[in-house]
């Protein structure tokens, strides 16, 4: 009886094809992205973890999702390859529903609040300490420049 070796399918890529397929990212998500940084001869995991406000091209060879998260009060947006090897793992925190396939309206309601909140921030009156101080200043300034013009 002849046994056959077994043919091993080449390997294109180090990342598991199968299993990112399997994730079903979609807008609305709220994802956590461990990405490889490469800093002099060390790699380490960085996690971004933020909602998702795209997805495109779907689940073939070039297809990507657009992650949004709030840094320090400032929104940060990063496009991560679905496929690439960069990416270590992607764990879907949180699932949303949405009616909208882009979430692109979420940057301009952020925006929005802000202003909103700006608005409601009143300008503070110095106290009588710091108008005296201001005053004494003012006044020390012009007596300098008095001499200067003789």
């Amino acid at each position: 009886m002849l046994i056959m070796p077994e043919i091993k399918e080449p390997v294109i890529s180090p990342v598991n094809i199968e299993e990112r397929r399997k994730l079903d990212i979609r807008a609305g998500d709220t994802v956590k992205v461990w990405q490889k940084v490469q800093e002099k001869e060390k790699t380490r995991l960085q996690v971004f973890e933020g909602l998702v406000l795209a997805v495109k091209h779907g689940k073939e060879a070039g297809g990507t999702f657009t992650v949004r998260k709030t840094a320090s009060g400032i929104g940060v947006e990063k496009i991560f390859p679905l496929y690439s090897p960069n990416v270590d793992k992607i764990e879907i925190v949180k699932r949303s529903k949405v009616r909208q396939a882009k979430l692109y309206h979420i940057r301009d309601k952020v925006a929005k609040e802000i202003r909103r909140q700006m608005r409601n921030i009143r300008k503070i009156s110095p106290t009588d300490s710091e108008e005296s101080q201001s005053e004494n200043l003012e006044s020390s300034v012009k007596e300098e420049e008095i001499p200067a013009e003789k």
